[in-house]
């Protein structure tokens, strides 16, 4: 009985690491962590409009400078499922700082816990963005 028991128990660990594989790079929802997306990419989601994107820098640094059409995230946190799109296949970037911070990951989980099933990172967040010469867009008033 407890053999049975033991292989029951190592077929179904077995089978979930098969989903796990088969699925690709997917979110891990406890951790936050999520796949990276390069800034190339990035852009040419945002060319195509076919990208949300969030800004987990703070209300200020959003202010200053962001990636065009970013959500500030501090500003819009109680509301951000509105603010995403019914798609929940839709693709969903956020960034923060820089390669070094990890802020990121509060939105990430939240998309993720809201059922997005394709978030990814920015890594270079918006001091690569803003290295790699790329343009910023800064918010009035209104949009924060």
């Amino acid at each position: 009985m407890q053999r049975l028991f033991v292989a029951a128990l190592v077929t179904a660990c077995l089978a979930l690491s098969a989903a796990f594989v088969r699925a690709g790079e997917k979110a891990e929802p406890a951790s936050g962590k999520v796949p990276d997306i390069e800034i190339k990419d990035l852009k040419a989601a945002i060319d195509k409009k076919q990208v949300t994107v969030i800004d987990v820098n703070g209300t200020d640094s959003f202010r200053d400078g962001h990636i065009p059409g970013a959500i500030d995230f501090e500003a819009n946190e109680a509301k951000i499922e509105k603010l995403l799109p019914k798609d929940k296949d839709a693709l969903v970037v956020a960034y923060c700082g820089g390669p070094q911070c990890t802020a990121y990951q509060a939105a990430a989980k939240k998309a993720v816990a809201l059922g997005y099933s394709n978030v990814k990172h920015l890594p270079a967040g918006i001091s690569g963005w803003k290295a790699a010469g790329e343009k910023l867009e800064k918010a009035d008033a209104k949009a924060s």
